[in-house]
């Protein structure tokens, strides 16, 4: 045995080979039960996938970076559920391409904010987040206000997702882009931001 042993640390190469081979079958045991367990793939009782409008939200999300300070995931710790209300669980996401949970927080989980605060809250603290919140070191996103969407994207994209599974109806893909049409990036992504975490009540621990 530690003849066979010594025979594979000089050998770089079939080293390396059963590394990779290791850490591929590691994987495959871990990950691949996933794609068939109920609680992973399937959404939870009252989840909706994102309106047009939300859609468009959450694209305005990632184009400016917002997961590099807040995340979407509440870890199941009481120190989590006490500030932001009921931990994530995976049937909340399957809607969700790219998911956004995050690691880092610079400013709050967001999570469960939907309902949380006004529509109006949100545009000020857009707008300038200082007026509602004056110890903030989050920057302003006062061009979001004047930025108007077209729409002319919006239907491709829930065609597209609904290829990958989103259950959207053909009248649903067809008004996307009026549904959308002449809104502001700010519009939308209030409406994003307000639709996050409804689909489980808010429970305190």
């Amino acid at each position: 045995m530690a003849f066979r042993h010594e025979v594979i640390e000089k050998r770089p190469g079939l080293l390396i080979v059963l590394i990779l081979l290791t850490v591929a079958i590691g994987g495959l045991v871990e990950i691949v039960p996933l794609f068939f367990q109920k609680s992973t793939t399937e959404p939870v009782k009252g989840l909706e996938p994102y309106t047009a409008l939300q859609l468009e939200g959450r694209d305005v999300y990632v184009r400016e970076g917002c997961y590099n300070c807040h995340s979407q995931m509440i870890r199941p710790f009481r120190a989590e559920t006490e500030r932001y209300g009921h931990y994530s669980v995976a049937g909340e996401f399957v809607y969700d391409r790219p998911f956004q949970w995050g690691s880092k927080r610079t400013g709050p989980d967001l999570h469960r904010v939907g309902g949380r605060y006004s529509d109006e809250w949100h545009r000020v603290h857009l707008m300038n987040p200082r007026d509602v919140v004056p110890e903030s070191n989050m920057p302003a996103y006062p061009w979001l206000a004047e930025n108007v969407l077209s729409g002319k994207d919006t239907s491709k994209k829930l065609s597209v997702l609904r290829t990958l599974g989103h259950p959207y109806t053909e009248d649903q893909i067809k008004s996307a882009a009026d549904d959308v049409k002449g809104k502001t990036e700010l519009e939308a992504l209030i409406a994003y931001l307000q639709s996050l975490g409804l689909a489980l009540k808010e429970k305190r621990s």
